[in-house]
């Protein structure tokens, strides 16, 4: 598609959002919103005629990029046909994705709880685990993200937490791996794993073990920096689970759905948690849906007693079409082998070879279509682009590296001192290799506040 100029159609736009729309994560007065005109695959373009490379896939959920048109048919079919309809009843676009989803979840991950995203998905497993297990805490760990409401946020454990700790939702913090910035004076991936595992062992020890329901981590950790987990610490993870009868607790939200060129990152480290929670690339995020996979196990809890929980749009029939179409599609265009071709071939060499040029970049990790790149200040000594959890002027350097993206028609997802290569898993070669281009660009800017 052609992107259309309407500067006065942008402009009626944006002073509509400037006077009414409140933004999350955001001092009102101080963002500057793009006024967005239309997307399609790989792209989005402005009222001006601007168009950008997403290499953040919305929010990471555009997995099958922007208004695919059996997608987008799925959805109008499912309106003419049931636009809506509560969630105690037999509805076909609902069983289908629930019986599309349950056959890919690894192990025994065979019921579905819908709910309206990744959050309220996350609030749900942590329920389930305490009523499960009768126990009130919950572990999780420090760099990782969970969701915005007051559970999930408190899990989560890095800064956007702080505003809303209240000190007493029963959630312990622990160092999982992550051996560039290691917090086990490790020199090895495995030192890193069995230094971490015997941490978090000694966690569990000191804060006793019959006092915590669930375990809770991100497969892959997203927003707070892609470090994807040294082999065995996942099966560390669920070994220590079972030694003390904790419920284990996968948030696949970010990383689920093709993301790392598996249906499910679980599936790169062969581990089943008990509960497995999921949204986003589900279905693309054209409408809001996520949920919760569910053990045999736990299932088993709720089969004569009723589960305490709901939500009045829990598999919503148009959220559960667009799944049901989303899934189809995947599998039928070869989306998920997709993320793990291009990622292997294009993503991380052209990210180490932009690393070799780049004294800004610290480090290149990843898999399959989700990276980040660790900018700093010294190779040497590893200091950060930016401080942690840098505002205002203290964030000028990553400021301008996502401005000189942006000028070269890259939309870059930038947080603290990382930038994220997060583009749909339809991306094509030669839209990674544009993409690539661009990062260099804005990577010499960078370049220009190293040591």
């Amino acid at each position: 598609m052609t992107p259309q100029t309407d500067p006065q159609a942008g402009a009626a736009v944006k002073a509509a959002d400037r006077a009414h729309v409140f933004h999350s994560w955001s001092a009102q007065d101080l963002i500057d919103p793009l006024a967005v005109a239309g997307a399609e695959g790989s792209y989005f373009w402005d009222y001006d005629g601007n168009r950008y490379l997403d290499f953040t896939s919305g929010l990471v959920f555009t997995n099958i990029g922007y208004q695919h048109p059996k997608v987008v048919a799925a959805i109008q079919e499912q309106a003419a046909t049931l636009t809506t309809f509560a969630p105690a009843f037999a509805v076909e676009a609902r069983s289908e994705a629930a019986r599309l989803i349950a056959e890919r979840t690894p192990g025994d991950l065979d019921k579905i709880f819908f709910t309206n995203g990744g959050a309220d998905a996350n609030e749900h497993a942590v329920r389930m685990a305490r009523l499960h297990t009768g126990r009130p805490k919950v572990l999780s760990a420090y760099r990782s993200y969970h969701g915005g409401t007051q559970q999930a946020v408190n899990i989560t454990g890095d800064p956007r937490r702080w505003a809303s700790d209240s000190g007493s939702a029963g959630v312990v913090h622990f160092w999982a791996p992550f051996l560039y910035r290691s917090r086990f004076y490790a020199e090895t991936e495995q030192q890193e794993c069995e230094r971490a595992l015997e941490h978090l062992e000694t966690t569990i020890a000191f804060e006793g073990p019959g006092t915590i329901a669930a375990i809770v981590l991100e497969t892959i950790p997203g927003t707070a920096g892609i470090m994807v987990p040294p082999r065995g610490y996942l099966t560390g993870v669920r070994d220590l689970c079972d030694k003390y009868g904790i419920v284990f607790v996968l948030d696949e939200v970010m990383a689920g759905f093709g993301r790392t060129g598996e249906w499910f990152a679980a599936d790169l480290f062969e581990v089943t948690p008990d509960l497995m929670t999921f949204a986003k690339g589900v279905n693309s995020g054209y409408v809001p849906l996520g949920g919760v996979a569910i053990s045999g196990k736990i299932a088993e809890t709720f089969g004569k007693q009723p589960y305490p929980g709901g939500l009045t749009y829990s598999g919503h029939p148009l959220a559960c079409a667009a799944a049901v179409a989303t899934i189809n599609v995947m599998a039928e265009e070869g989306v998920v082998a997709n993320a793990a071709v291009v990622g292997a071939q294009v993503i991380e060499p052209g990210l180490r070879e932009l690393a070799e040029r780049h004294p800004s970049v610290g480090d290149v990790r990843g898999v399959g279509m989700f990276w980040a790149l660790e900018l700093v200040r010294n190779r040497e000594t590893r200091e950060p682009l930016v401080p942690y959890n840098a505002a205002g002027e203290a964030n000028a350097p990553m400021a301008a590296f996502a401005a000189a993206a942006k000028a070269n028609g890259l939309w870059p997802f930038v947080n603290m001192n990382r930038t994220h290569v997060v583009p749909p898993c339809t991306v094509t070669e030669a839209e990674a290799k544009e993409g690539l281009a661009a990062l260099d660009a804005a990577l010499a800017v960078a370049d220009e506040y190293t040591a």
